[in-house]
């Protein structure tokens, strides 16, 4: 899929006085994917916010879609400024991994996680699949013969596939997965009976399920969602948790004052109305963590997604 690429540029204010309570008098925010996306929608959201609350005095936004964010990423590896943001993300993760590029997560600067959704798997109304386990003990049986549509190979649809089977000691080789480009498509695919099931962030089914098109069997965050009438993966006794995250980061390299100044913009971001009002109205859940436990949670989920991929022999 492409990717959104937000850079945001900050240059350094003057010292001299101003409404904004931010250091930084100018910010672009560059996305890893082309407009509409998730990453898109997060940098514009973030733009409107840090105007609102009067953080920064110009906020620039631009789009480097490609490859999964990894061209976001060179162009953010190739970055001279110390006061420069892209948004990422778990399918960014998964992209660097399995296009090989030589610019990783690891060389960049982590500043926070804001935001992330939880994935659901349904079924069609009409399946006989009444709950996961169900699902899972067909592909058991019957392996390629049993198909999941999600999202682009590698990415986090893909990658809760394989977790999920690999939590029933199925082996990777059963499992039947078909990308789609798009959630209108797989849509299309699951209510058209193109395919047993299907795994998508749950913004993109809710409607049809509410509706009684689709079934909810199970969701991979930490809560149930008590609207969609299904367990959480752990619920069923599945020792898989899975968020599809973004956050933002900067270069590598920047200086220790550069890092707290960008720290100190994003917190400030996500403690006005303006920022809670977006997550409200996009329906994201706050995940919010800033530099050192950033750190540590992206150093994680790169060396569990790994092996996944791994697995599914996507990376070698």
């Amino acid at each position: 899929m492409a990717a959104a690429t937000i850079a945001v540029g900050l240059a350094l204010a003057g010292c001299g006085g101003g409404s904004t309570s931010s250091s930084l008098a100018k910010l672009e925010i560059m996305a890893p994917a082309d407009p509409g996306g998730g990453w898109d929608q997060t940098a514009r959201a973030m733009q409107a916010s840090i105007t609102s609350a009067d953080l920064v005095k110009s906020v620039q936004v631009s789009n480097v879609g490609g490859a999964g964010g990894t061209v976001g990423l060179q162009k953010l590896a190739n970055e001279k400024s110390e006061s420069y943001l892209m948004i990422t993300g778990l399918v960014m993760v998964g992209a660097v991994e399995t296009n090989g590029v030589d610019k990783r997560l690891e060389d960049a600067t982590p500043i926070a996680r804001l935001t992330a959704e939880d994935e659901v798997v349904v079924v069609p109304a009409d399946s006989p699949y009444q709950k996961i386990d169900d699902l899972l003990a067909d592909i058991a049986a019957k392996g390629q013969g049993v198909s999941i549509a999600g999202g682009s190979a590698g990415g986090t649809d893909h990658i809760l596939a394989a977790m999920m089977l690999k939590a029933k000691n199925i082996t990777p080789d059963k499992l039947n997965y078909v990308p789609f480009s798009g959630g209108g498509e797989s849509l299309a695919a699951l209510l058209g009976g193109k395919v047993n099931a299907g795994i998508s962030g749950i913004g993109e089914y809710a409607e049809q399920i509410k509706g009684g098109k689709l079934r909810a069997l199970a969701t991979s965050g930490p809560n149930p969602h008590e609207d969609l009438k299904a367990p959480t993966l752990k619920g069923s006794n599945m020792d898989v948790e899975l968020i599809n995250w973004r956050g933002v980061v900067a270069p590598g390299g920047i200086s220790v004052a550069a890092k707290d100044n960008l720290v100190k913009l994003v917190t400030e971001m996500h403690a006005s109305e303006s920022w809670k009002a977006e997550l409200t109205k996009k329906g994201w859940t706050d995940t919010f963590l800033t530099g050192h436990d950033f750190s540590k949670f992206l150093t994680t989920e790169i060396g569990r997604i790994q092996p996944v991929l791994k697995e599914i022999g996507l990376v070698k």
